[in-house]
């Protein structure tokens, strides 16, 4: 058990060696932060429709996300600029329109997994 830190060496374990496998499976916690804070950003649904409109769509304007996700543009705006803030998505200036695209790269593997699928079939 030498991945159990010392403050809880003393408590009784069933499997140890699985005690330090899933020790190691959590990893450092600032790693668990980052990715709780990801699934946060996924968890509401009309940031997670914009989201998957992105990644599916590419860059696209403000407007056309709320055209396509049935959002008003204000909200759009809104939710863009917490993706923006947390590093998911960027805009890129094109005249007087900003179109915006997913630019963390484990957002997008997330995103790709729902939008093929995958977890419907692993369920059946």
């Amino acid at each position: 058990m030498h991945l159990v830190p010392a403050e809880r060496a003393d408590h009784r374990t069933i499997d140890g060696h699985r005690v330090c496998d899933a020790i190691a499976a959590i990893g450092e916690p600032g790693e668990v932060r980052a990715w709780a804070d990801r699934f946060a950003l996924l968890a509401e649904p009309g940031r997670l429709a914009l989201l998957l409109a992105l990644h599916q769509a590419g860059p696209i304007a403000v407007s056309d996300l709320a055209v396509a996700t049935g959002m008003k543009d204000t909200a759009v705006s809104q939710a863009l600029r917490l993706l923006r803030a947390a590093g998911v998505v960027e805009g890129a200036r094109d005249g007087r329109v900003v179109r915006y695209r997913v630019v963390d790269d484990a957002t997008a593997a997330l995103l790709t997994h729902c939008a093929t699928g995958e977890h419907r079939r692993a369920e059946a």
